[in-house]
């Protein structure tokens, strides 16, 4: 990992020791991408353009596998946010292993595992909230069964991110809502993970602090560099705590709904993280008074509120008031149909993320949080 302001010129000297032709993965729309392709020309590397204008379907990964191959690409560079990422990742897992894209895939697929090293890849993230840049999957969508899914491995974790934090700071405003509040919430539930270890619980306190002083800011001005630093290194310390020690309701709810309907997953992070908090902390109390999680959901609501003595219930009305001051909306905002809560709450059971919640929540819990976030 290569992390600072100004750090791509390192970086990019970095990259030409791992192919000589990548294909360069990029967000139509995004960052320009010649940011990075015109010094990589000026090396005397060959390049192969793929651009990705939406979350990644499987088919928009086996065409770009496809293209690798047509262009003999020896390594894959991912410049953009979490969806450019993620495919880049699956492209260079799927360059060197064969076999139909489906049959590596969880929940929907045979979940073979990958047998072959992934194709070099380079990770890097203009945008502050996956920290897609450092984890060992890729999420994909398959629009066909409306659900989102990860094809993961370790093969997958990317020989090289570069972290600049000058490359967020044209970011709009709700994108960095969105993306902020999905960084928060990959600190958040690592912690309180029933996998958390006292390396992740480092890194998670450290991106929550960072993450509660410079996350409104840097939605009020973009240009604000501390802010984008903050923001950057807490999304980075996201993505190795969650790979570390996995995540929870929230991101259990995420790939069903982002599967399901058009909704960034940075906000179903913002919207449902208080109500998830909240579950999750009355759900334990009554059924587990002792348990050691209750001090653990005491430490995040002080991080987040600042006051030692928060409760938390302080911290989830905390986070309620940060997603408005955020201008996130509703669930309802979104086009969620209430009678899909029963659908979406079993498609989330089945989700990877959901096995590392702090504790199992019932049907009825789960459509609650659904209710309190509509």
């Amino acid at each position: 990992v290569i992390f600072g302001k100004g750090c791509l010129k390192d970086g990019i000297n970095a990259i030409s020791q791992l192919g000589k032709r990548p294909m360069v993965v990029y967000a139509a729309g995004g960052a320009p991408v010649e940011t990075i392709t015109a010094p990589l020309y000026e090396m005397g590397l060959t390049l192969t353009k793929h651009a990705v204008d939406h979350e990644p379907s499987v088919d928009l990964i086996q065409r770009m596998v496809k293209s690798a191959r047509e262009n003999d690409c020896d390594s894959v560079i991912a410049f953009g946010g979490g969806s450019v990422m993620d495919a880049g990742k699956a492209t260079s897992a799927m360059l060197t292993n064969s076999g139909d894209l489906l049959e590596y895939l969880e929940v929907i697929g045979q979940n073979k595992p990958l047998t072959l090293p992934a194709a070099p890849c380079v990770t890097i993230p203009t945008t502050a909230g996956t920290g897609a840049e450092v984890t060992r999957n890729a999420v994909l969508a398959v629009p066909e069964k409306k659900v989102k899914v990860s094809l993961r491995s370790n093969y997958l974790l990317p020989k090289l991110a570069i972290v600049d934090p000058e490359l967020t700071l044209t970011l709009p405003a709700h994108i960095t809502a969105y993306t902020g509040m999905d960084a928060l919430t990959q600190v958040i539930e690592p912690y309180v993970s029933i996998k958390h270890n006292p390396l992740v619980d480092v890194l998670c306190l450290d991106g929550i602090a960072r993450s509660v002083r410079s996350l409104f800011k840097a939605f009020l001005n973009s240009s604000d560099c501390e802010a984008r630093y903050d923001l950057s290194l807490a999304s980075l310390y996201g993505g190795l705590a969650l790979t570390n020690a996995g995540l929870g309701a929230v991101h259990g709810f995420a790939g069903p709904m982002g599967g399901m309907y058009d909704i960034p997953h940075g906000a179903v992070c913002g919207i449902l993280l208080p109500y998830v908090f909240r579950m999750n902390v009355n759900a334990i109390v009554i059924r587990h008074p002792e348990s050691e999680f209750i001090s653990r959901f005491k430490m995040v609501a002080s991080s987040l509120t600042g006051d030692t003595d928060a409760s938390p219930e302080e911290g989830a009305e905390w986070l309620v008031q940060l997603v408005e001051k955020l201008r996130i909306p509703r669930l309802a905002d979104y086009g969620i149909i209430r009678d899909d809560f029963p659908l979406i709450v079993e498609k989330a059971r089945v989700a990877s993320s959901m096995k590392a919640n702090p504790i199992e929540l019932s049907n009825q819990e789960l459509i609650q949080i659904l209710e309190a976030a509509y």
